[in-house]
């Protein structure tokens, strides 16, 4: 068979939603190598382009129970006959480059759900929380015919604000007496946060959770208000993952704030500006590939390091010089 024919093979299964052709496609748009590259272009090119799922991105510090929340949450949604695919960014060692990838094993029963999908991913070298072809890995899920795609991030904390240049709706998870929540408000991962859940709501630690959540709302009510936000958003609500509590209010929420927005066109017009984003990401990760296979300005992009690296130039002044003579 030849690649095209593979391909094509590929993206029907892609299209009537087989979970393994899902799988295999998300593998090959991963990939580093320079032919798969291609070959994933022209994949997502084959793809039916009219479908659009709810991509929600998921944020929280490791502990805050994640997992947990997910799979009860996709279950939930799974039940009321919707498909939900989870794309789960790990974080990869600075050191081996490598991943745990533990999250099936955390939410084995939502993988079993047929009506579910379980990615993990390493986060790589991407900075912000999310791989750098998690966007084309959401492609490819709303192309299947999810209705909802959730993209949790690696969950390090304030600096995970690229994921909100992906999704429609941002919430962030959080753990009752988790810090100084007057503090964390004000700047960072809270202030694009749509939806503030504050999770563990149960057992000897829920009195602690309520305090937290009503401590959030004050805090919020004194941000600036949105305009991409009706009155009373963005909210904190309590949730108990373990439990279940609190998790078909949490989904009421979210939509009605998705109806609020798609009402006021502001669904088309964020996704439009997220577009016109990945294009300049895509744009300025491509021109350093190209400059980096070059042989003599790697060589020239090294010393320059160095020089830096050794006091002799400033930073600033080192990218200038090597910008002139490129």
């Amino acid at each position: 068979m030849t690649q095209t024919a593979d391909l094509t093979t590929l993206a029907e299964g892609v299209g009537a939603g087989d979970r393994r052709a899902l799988a295999r496609a998300i593998t090959l748009v991963e990939s580093g190598r320079a032919d798969h590259r291609e070959q994933a272009m022209d994949l997502l090119g084959r793809l039916p382009r009219d479908r659009q799922a709810l991509r929600i991105g998921l944020s929280g510090t490791p502990g805050v129970g994640k997992s947990t929340f997910i799979e009860g949450f996709g279950l939930m949604l799974t039940g009321m006959g919707l498909r939900v695919a989870v794309l789960a960014v790990d974080p990869s060692s600075a050191r081996s480059g490598g991943s745990i990838l533990g999250d099936k094993t955390r939410m084995d029963q939502l993988a079993r759900d047929p009506n579910a999908f379980i990615r993990p991913s390493p986060s790589q070298t991407q900075l912000g929380g999310v791989a750098r072809r998690t966007r084309e890995a959401i492609a490819l899920c709303e192309a299947a015919g999810y209705d909802i795609v959730l993209i949790e991030t690696v969950g390090v904390g304030q600096s995970e604000t690229v994921v909100s240049q992906m999704s429609d709706l941002f919430v962030l998870l959080l753990a009752p007496a988790g810090g100084d929540e007057l503090q964390g408000v004000k700047r960072g991962i809270m202030e694009i946060a749509d939806l503030i859940l504050v999770n563990k709501a149960d057992g000897s630690l829920k009195p602690q959770a309520t305090r937290t959540c009503a401590d959030y709302a004050g805090a919020l009510r004194l941000l600036r208000k949105r305009p991409q936000d009706p009155d009373g958003f963005p909210k904190a609500l309590l949730v108990s993952a373990l439990e279940g509590d609190g998790l078909k209010e949490a989904w009421a929420e979210i939509e009605t704030l998705i109806t609020w927005r798609k009402d006021h066109d502001i669904w088309d017009a964020t996704r439009k500006a997220q577009a016109g984003y990945w294009f300049a990401e895509e744009v300025r990760l491509q021109m350093m590939e190209r400059l980096m296979s070059d042989p003599a300005l790697a060589a020239r992009i090294a010393d320059a390091r160095k020089a830096v690296a050794d006091g002799e130039l400033l930073p600033a002044a080192a990218a200038a010089m090597v910008l002139k003579e490129i």
